[in-house]
């Protein structure tokens, strides 16, 4: 059983991000399964730092993106949004160029809290980056 509200698709959690850090990062949700979402992003100019490589902010900018859309996908949006309270990152390995391909799975969904996991690899599914992520989840007024 998915822990996604039901009729959440690609397209749906592509348009949330338009006009936005994601879209000017080239950041795409590819895939979103049972209990995963799944995001691909560029390693070119958008997201080098001044040395070629892909800039550590730029990672901690997906998986805040990948945890955050994971986590409001869970919720009843009429009831109640979310936020981020923490996130850290720890940069394993450099890339220069192609793509990084973000998982993000959830550790914990309560009821005021979730917290994400979300792995970062390069096109050689070497782990480049892990990241978690606390979110606060919020009552609407």
């Amino acid at each position: 059983m998915s822990i996604f509200q039901q009729g959440v698709t690609l397209q749906q959690a592509n348009k949330m991000c338009e006009n936005t850090l994601v879209s000017h990062l080239g950041i795409e949700f590819t895939n979103i399964g049972e209990d995963f979402i799944e995001a691909k992003m560029p390693v070119d100019y958008r997201t080098h730092q001044p040395m070629g490589l892909l800039h550590g902010g730029a990672s901690v900018a997906l998986a805040e993106t990948m945890g955050s859309v994971g986590a409001v996908c869970t919720l009843d949006i009429a009831k109640n949004y979310c936020v981020g309270l923490e996130i850290n990152a720890n940069h394993i390995k450099s890339a220069r160029s192609g793509f990084v391909f973000g998982t993000a799975r959830p550790i914990h969904l309560g009821k005021k809290t979730q917290v994400w996991e979300i792995k970062i690899t390069n096109e050689q599914q070497e782990l480049v980056c892990i990241s978690r992520i606390t979110m606060a989840i919020l009552d609407k007024k």
